[in-house]
């Protein structure tokens, strides 16, 4: 395991506790650099969606939490948010919540060269992302070709 992994896993355990005490769940949990810091975010949700006041008691929770247990070396801003609307889908169970849903999907190389394709989830089985386009086409995507799948939404 990555010390990436190890950090999100080892939060997410934190993390589990203090989302039940607030009556919220864990949708994801990132160690990223980005510039020259490191970001930890923890983002929750609920099926009305998270607030401000959702995510400040998470944040002060998981941070008196994680200067206690003081596992990573290195200096991090810790946040704590909303996945979003156009969030993105990376676990088994985003995908299966997601079904029905609209969802744009990215691949790493041009399929028909096109790399870039809209429609409703219909179907997730082994990592492979099946969607029902436009056209009423049917397309299934294997997991080592996608390199992002979100949500997408309308205003």
């Amino acid at each position: 395991m990555s010390r990436r992994e190890t950090y999100e896993t080892r939060t997410e355990q934190l993390l589990q506790p203090i989302v039940e005490r607030f009556g919220v769940e864990i949708y994801d949990v990132e160690y990223v650099k980005e510039g020259s810091d490191w970001y930890l975010r923890a983002y929750i949700d609920k099926p009305e969606g998270v607030n401000i006041i959702d995510c400040e008691n998470v944040s002060r929770a998981l941070s008196e939490e994680m200067d206690k247990e003081d596992f990573i070396d290195d200096a991090y801003i810790l946040e704590v948010s909303s996945p979003g609307l156009g969030r993105t889908l990376k676990k088994e169970k985003h995908f299966m919540k997601s079904i029905g849903m609209e969802v744009e999907v990215r691949t790493y190389k041009a399929i028909d060269k096109c790399k870039e394709f809209v429609g409703i989830l219909t179907d997730y089985q082994d990592g492979d992302i099946t969607i029902e386009m436009e056209d009423e086409s049917t397309r299934t995507f294997a997991k080592a070709e996608v390199a992002l799948v979100r949500l997408t939404f309308d205003f």
